[in-house]
């Protein structure tokens, strides 16, 4: 079963902007967000908006093998990517989803939080693409 939403991805073809609107539309202080990072092995540089109950991941695509490079393309302001939710074990939840019929989209890999993740395909759940991360340690 899924557990707390963590957040919502939102592709974007500029952090930097991104965080700017954030900031100037909707007055979150800059202490709530954090410095842009980069992870090679998913393609994409991120940064996340801290909320008082969850966070907005801004993703930008990290090179031309970017898998979010053909989401921008489609979409060349940006969108909603992904919504992602906390499971227990990211390896019993694979399992489940398979058993399910899911079709998982990759093996658990490190994301951006530090723990494993894997992403569920979008026919599988209303058009959404879903990622499902395990609790990081000593989380809530």
């Amino acid at each position: 079963m899924i557990g707390r939403l963590n957040h919502v991805g939102i592709a974007v073809p500029s952090i930097e902007e991104a965080k700017q609107t954030y900031r100037d539309l909707y007055g979150v202080p800059e202490s709530a967000i954090t410095e842009t990072r980069e992870l090679p092995p998913q393609g994409v540089r991120y940064a996340f908006v801290n909320l008082p109950n969850s966070q907005i991941e801004l993703i930008e695509p990290l090179g031309e093998d970017s898998p979010i490079k053909n989401f921008i393309e489609k979409n060349p302001k940006g969108g909603q990517h992904h919504v992602c939710f906390e499971v227990a074990d990211i390896y019993a939840a694979r399992d489940e989803m398979v058993v399910r019929g899911a079709k998982v989209l990759n093996e658990p890999r490190i994301g951006a939080h530090g723990v494993p993740v894997i992403f569920i395909h979008p026919r599988n759940s209303n058009g959404v693409l879903i990622e499902l991360m395990e609790t990081p340690k000593g989380a809530h």
